[in-house]
């Protein structure tokens, strides 16, 4: 009784603050509901028509693919980079420092910041591109633009995982933690054998950081499903041209407060729920053959 009193607050505060509206999102999933009135119950009328809306299916691939490309650059990059700042490399502490700096940065501003390096006409990216593509135009006749991040809908996607691969720093503090805590003497026995560099990395490396990388990766994969601040604020709510930059959560929170269909936005948080666990178990499945404890499991 002494320890439930201890853990009472934060019991309460679940039931209240979690539990018991994620109940209620399954309840008023079933429903018509406007906030303003009583919820009217009409069964699986709001899942039927997430399968018949294309705004749904527009949102749900844009974010889709944005996951697949944020979670396998930013793993591939974070890896790379925690195994630079791993070696005897000078100012290193500088460097690990420059590189954790940016995600200590609040979304908002970093968007905003973002926003001014993407301005096709005072953005620091185009004004650096422009003097080198028009020197590969004059040398080789062709006629290579310097892209319109934000306003072509062949890039928005592209510039919002730049943007977020630059936050990489949090993947790459704990990549440098598990490096670190890789025995010595396995890399010696391998350079004895005769083991080549990239060899050591392949079959020591890896699989003595894989539980670190399989938490990264789930990790990675919940955060971008639920991408919404930054592309809300650098792109509108209309996610740019095409809604090239429109994704789930955007999707969701436009039916749950603009719209007040709040029981057709709880449909599509039940929804994302699924999705997140569905791929979540998928990976831990797939990882079984991939993935090396130290002492076993």
């Amino acid at each position: 009784m002494t320890g439930l009193a201890f853990v009472s607050p934060w019991i309460i505060g679940f039931c209240v603050f979690q539990l018991l509206p994620i109940c209620l999102a399954f309840y008023f999933s079933f429903t018509e509901y406007s906030v303003l009135e009583s919820p009217l119950w009409i069964g699986l009328d709001n899942y039927a028509g997430l399968v018949r809306d294309p705004v749904f299916w527009k949102a749900t691939a844009n974010t889709g693919v944005f996951v697949v490309l944020v979670v396998a650059l930013g793993t591939v990059l974070a890896i790379g980079i925690a195994c630079l700042l791993n070696t005897n490399v000078w100012g290193r502490t500088v460097w690990r420092a420059m590189v954790f700096l940016p995600s200590l940065v609040p979304l908002v501003a970093a968007a905003m910041v973002w926003m001014w390096l993407y301005n096709g006409e005072l953005g620091i990216i185009n004004r650096t591109l422009d003097p080198v593509l028009g020197a590969v135009n004059a040398l080789l006749r062709t006629d290579l633009r310097s892209p319109d991040w934000l306003g072509d809908p062949g890039w928005i996607l592209v510039s919002l995982v730049i943007m977020t691969l630059w936050t990489l720093g949090n993947a790459m503090v704990i990549y440098l933690a598990a490096l670190q805590d890789v025995p010595r003497s396995l890399y010696e026995a391998a350079a004895i054998d005769g083991v080549s560099r990239f060899g050591r990395f392949r079959h020591v490396t890896l699989p003595m950081i894989s539980p670190v990388v399989l938490f990264n990766v789930i990790t990675g994969l919940i955060a971008a499903w639920q991408v919404f601040a930054v592309p809300y604020i650098m792109l509108g709510p209309a996610g740019g041209p095409g809604r090239a930059g429109y994704f789930y959560t955007t999707y969701l929170y436009d039916n749950s407060l603009p719209y007040l269909r709040m029981g057709y936005a709880s449909s599509m948080a039940w929804v994302q729920l699924v999705v997140i666990l569905a791929l979540t178990g998928l990976i831990l499945w797939a990882s079984k053959r991939v993935v090396h404890y130290q002492g076993g499991r």
